[in-house]
């Protein structure tokens, strides 16, 4: 019975010509993408059916160009172009621990500005992916066309037969939307939705979830209980009316700022003298050094949401791209409610760089201060860029001159850096130090800059002591993500690099002129931040208290969950399961709260 339908379906004059050499490489391809996700993830995808059934149905729909056409120069375009998507988000693995986004794909013209990034993110590994379509130019040329009676029907059936297999594998596992969506949320599996379902399927998955919606009472009803829990299990304390009243808050975030370079010497060199002067001051400097990442995709973007915000980052999307207009709970409108404070963003980047002109209206932001608003007359970085030294330098410039936060006004500032931005690389004529070859040359390039970067620093904070409203100032330093992303590891290969670089994800959290000094080196998360400022800046009666807890709790759960890895770091031990539960389902509530747009309607 099955031998006659098989030979109907796979007839030797038809499957044995260009088609099967043009179907064979594209499922070589998404195959051989998969397995160099693989190599810097989690083979975990590689075990289950539905990535060789998904792959399979994938390499049917790339060669369904030729079935229409008929032209086999068509179809090689047609697997060229999948070369340059695979590869491209392969790229955007190494560094984010996800495939691109779908609002990602409209950004691509933003890529001019990381050239040197994304020249970084290319692998030796990566070629093998456009030499199956070349294998299938040079072997598929060479063979006869053949387009046998019913070729077009037979691989209609073919590709309805593969459908089926990829459907009834999802819906074994309650739907692609579901299982995608748990596999997202898992800890372990968190970056095998891509291998499994293909980047068309994660594309789909954009599409079926990022799209806004208004918030039903379902919605409504799953927000208020998380709240109502966290409330329960993990409430926003107050600090005593006691500590002392600060007025201003400026926040630096530094890019790419690791924790590991902090109070660190090598070859006699201190990498950060600055900061380090910082937190030996342990009485009016509050430091926290194991802060761990949980930006996911819109890296210094995500890291806005969560530390001006105190929201986790959207699970498929960037926040910043699908739904710039909404409104959020922010800390420069708590304090502007509380005492007027007006509120700037400093950045060298151009508005249109993560969506930050939105993206600062919808945080309520006063005024932004954008590349056109600095003299470029030092420049790092490929493209250059203006350096830290000459952006922190001008902007005491304009606070002098009174442009921004005059003497006399309240205010809220946020410096965005941008010379640690990888790869690192620190013009000669301004490096002051350097390190043995001993050391990887990363490695190397990377604590230069984190000594450059430092040294601006200082020069911003040599001003604002300066100040006679510096005793009400409060000063936040922190990175806005890790830096060394997937190099980690080739670095951590070196015996004397291990002996100093950390292997996890973390960032630091500096306070200056802290009412409260002290250190903490239980893990949090970028999500505790924001609580903790409400706490220090005598914030606790605003209605948003975030999603994380402020460090100053001493029933705070010492510990935090990467959004790009789902990993969790830290010690859960005495963590009740419900306050586990919560934590574990706030990313979800966070992308449901952005998603429906729930702050603008909801009390």
């Amino acid at each position: 019975m099955m031998k006659p339908i098989l030979s109907r379906l796979f007839p030797a004059d038809m499957w044995r010509g260009r088609l099967s050499v043009l179907v064979v490489a594209a499922f070589l391809k998404l195959i051989l993408f998969d397995v160099v996700w693989c190599t810097g993830t989690t083979f975990r995808a590689m075990s289950d059916i539905g990535l060789y059934l998904n792959a399979l149905l994938g390499a049917l729909l790339l060669v369904l160009p030729y079935m229409v056409s008929r032209r086999f120069w068509i179809a090689v375009t047609v697997l060229f172009l999948a070369d340059g998507v695979l590869v491209a988000n392969l790229m955007y693995c190494r560094t984010y621990f996800t495939a691109i986004p779908l609002d990602s794909y409209l950004l691509a013209g933003n890529l001019s500005d990381f050239t040197a990034s994304v020249v970084d993110s290319m692998r030796w590994l990566d070629i093998l992916i456009p030499l199956t379509t070349v294998a299938a130019w040079i072997i598929g040329r060479r063979m006869p066309r053949r387009f046998p009676p019913r070729s077009t029907l037979r691989y209609l059936v073919c590709l309805a037969v593969a459908a089926l297999l990829a459907a009834i594998a999802a819906m074994c596992r309650g739907g692609f939307r579901a299982h995608y969506s748990r596999l997202q949320e898992s800890c372990y599996y968190t970056t095998c939705t891509t291998p499994i379902y293909t980047v068309g399927g994660s594309v789909m998955y954009d599409i079926l979830s990022g799209n806004s919606r208004a918030l039903d009472e379902a919605g409504r009803a799953r927000i208020d209980s998380w709240m109502e829990q966290k409330e329960r299990h993990r409430p926003h304390r107050a600090l005593p009316d006691s500590i002392g009243v600060r007025d201003n808050l400026v926040i630096i975030l530094c890019e790419s700022l690791e924790s590991w370079v902090i109070d660190r010497k090598v070859d006699g060199v201190e990498i950060t003298p600055v900061l380090d002067s910082l937190i030996a001051d342990t009485a009016s400097t509050l430091y926290a050094p194991n802060v761990l990442t949980q930006v996911a995709a819109g890296r210094s973007i995500d890291c806005q949401l969560l530390v001006n915000a105190g929201m986790l980052p959207m699970q498929s999307s960037v926040y910043s791209m699908r739904y710039p207009q909404n409104r959020y709970y922010t800390l420069n409108r708590a304090l502007a409610e509380k005492n007027g404070a007006r509120s700037y963003i400093l950045t060298c980047d151009k508005p249109i760089v993560w969506n930050q002109e939105p993206i600062a209206r919808a945080f309520g932001i006063d005024t932004l201060l954008t590349r056109s608003s600095w003299r470029n007359d030092e420049l790092v970085g490929n493209p250059a860029k203006l350096s830290d030294g000459s952006f922190m330098h001008q902007a005491v410039e304009k606070m002098q001159a009174g442009e921004i936060w005059p003497v006399g006004e309240n205010a809220f500032l946020q410096f965005v850096t941008y010379s640690g931005h990888n790869p690192f690389r620190l013009p000669e004529n301004l490096r002051t130090v350097t390190f043995s070859d001993r050391f990887p040359e990363r490695m190397r390039d990377y604590m230069m800059m984190a000594h450059y970067t430092d040294s601006a620093i200082g020069t911003l904070l040599s001003y604002l002591r300066s100040r006679p409203d510096y005793d009400r100032t409060l000063i936040v330093i922190t990175g806005d993500h890790e830096g060394l992303a997937m190099d980690r590891a080739a670095i951590l290969d070196n015996p004397d690099a291990r002996e100093i670089v950390s292997p996890g994800q973390y960032t630091p959290l500096i306070v200056v002129n802290s009412p409260v000094g002290g250190r903490y080196d239980a893990v949090l998360g970028q999500a505790d931040i924001y609580p903790t400022l409400l706490n220090l800046m005598q914030l606790d009666s605003y209605r948003w208290k975030g999603m994380g807890n402020s460090i100053l709790d001493p029933s705070k759960a010492p510990f935090a969950i990467s959004s790009m890895t789902g990993e969790l770091a830290g010690d859960t031990t005495a963590v009740s399961p419900e306050a586990l539960s919560n934590i574990r389902s706030a990313r979800a509530i966070s992308d449901l709260i952005i998603s429906t747009d729930a702050f603008a309607i909801m009390p």
